[in-house]
């Protein structure tokens, strides 16, 4: 019979394989979502009666969808993404149907529209969906399969809808059938729209395909992929530093996504203009990654990362700037007038800025203005004590 492997959320099956991994979806997850789960694929009695633990057999990745979603957004499995896959899916349908009607005269098919098609897959939530198993031999099966899905003048408005061929075996398994029709990822984007689906547990068990043999565990590796990744190129060692302890801190479900460039010894091109001349090479060259030129929000960085806009960078390579933020609207910054409040965006709001400025031992926060930027009009300056 071999041994199947399944993505699924919520109990719902989205991509399936058998006797081989098949697709890699370890990307979704990341190391600490490898655990034991329990699998209907187990005959628990039998380990129960010979006193042996089922654990291998049990492993796989489970993380809630909630967590998943940001790494789908990394992923480009966008909101925006997922309707052009759908509109993709419907004229292709469409098309199909022209060809089998054989007809000159165009089909008016009533599709479901985007909007309208999120509406029906977010309508019931998973939890909500009966999986009982039923046998398709029973009387009135059919009936009880489809359950709240029952009514055509529905289901025939969804694309690749057939009234025939179905191998559902209850609600949940028939309501699979009817939206998977897109990429698995795009079916998770548009579950999270109901928010109660947030909390379902989204799986990739691999442990019996494993320990019957089929795959090696080697096989099952979590976390983003190299092409995946979005390599941040910072002015300074303390950016990268801080960033990716911010990572760390804040969004930890997504921080494998993010690279920095080893500055463990020094910083191989500190500063602004260090950073320009780094990415014109860059641009010259057939770099593959996802890159990020991230400089500070003073006026050195406003002034290179302009003069980096006007550069034709290619796909895969954008700047960016630290955030302008309100606090920095009315700042201390000292100046040969002494000292006053000053906006200090674009002009001296470096990374340290944007920490926690209350320091015990210190004068209250201030930044002082050294340079003027005769290109823009402004004073450069930087935080004191940083």
């Amino acid at each position: 019979m071999g041994t199947e492997i399944t993505l699924k959320v919520g109990g719902l099956d989205l991509d399936w394989s058998k006797n081989s991994r098949g697709t890699d979806h370890g990307m979704l997850f990341q190391e600490r979502d490898r655990k034991r789960i329990h699998c209907d694929q187990i005959d628990y009695d039998y380990f129960n009666q010979n006193n042996e633990d089922p654990g291998p057999m049990e492993m796989g990745f489970c993380k809630p969808l909630r967590e998943v979603i940001p790494r789908l957004e990394l992923l480009g499995f966008t909101l925006d993404k997922v309707w052009r896959e759908y509109v993709s899916c419907a004229e292709t349908w469409c098309e199909e149907r022209q060809v089998i009607a054989g007809s000159d005269e165009e089909l008016a098919l009533d599709l479901m529209n985007f909007t309208e098609f999120c509406a029906f897959v977010t309508a019931h939530p998973l939890q909500s969906l009966d999986d009982t198993f039923i046998s398709s031999i029973d009387p009135g099966s059919e009936t009880v399969i489809r359950g709240r899905f029952g009514d055509e003048t529905v289901t025939r408005r969804l694309p690749c809808f057939s009234p025939y061929e179905s191998y559902a075996y209850s609600e949940r398994s028939y309501f699979a059938s009817l939206i998977g029709i897109l990429h698995p990822y795009s079916v998770l984007r548009v579950l999270a729209e109901n928010k109660v689906n947030l909390d379902a547990d989204v799986v990739w068990q691999y442990g019996p395909l494993v320990e019957n043999g089929w795959a090696d565990e080697s096989e099952f590796t979590p976390c983003s992929r190299r092409t995946q990744t979005f390599l941040v190129v910072t002015e300074g060692t303390s950016d990268a530093y801080i960033l990716k302890h911010a990572f760390s801190l804040l969004r930890p479900e997504i921080a494998d996504f993010f690279k920095f460039i080893d500055v463990s010894e020094r910083h191989p091109f500190p500063g602004a203009g260090n950073l320009l001349k780094f990415a014109e090479g860059l641009a010259k060259i057939d770099v593959h990654h996802q890159v990020i030129f991230l400089f500070d929000n003073d006026a050195e960085g406003f002034d290179i990362y302009q003069r980096l806009l006007r550069l034709e960078l290619p796909i895969n390579m954008r700047a960016m700037m630290l955030p302008e933020l309100e606090q920095f609207r009315s700042f201390q910054a000292q100046g040969p007038e002494g000292v006053a409040r000053a906006d200090i965006n674009r002009r001296a709001a470096a990374i340290e800025c944007y920490l926690d400025l209350e320091i015990g031992g210190y004068p209250p926060a201030k930044v002082v203005w050294t340079n003027y930027k005769k290109e823009l009009a402004v004073y450069h300056g930087a935080l004191e004590f940083k």
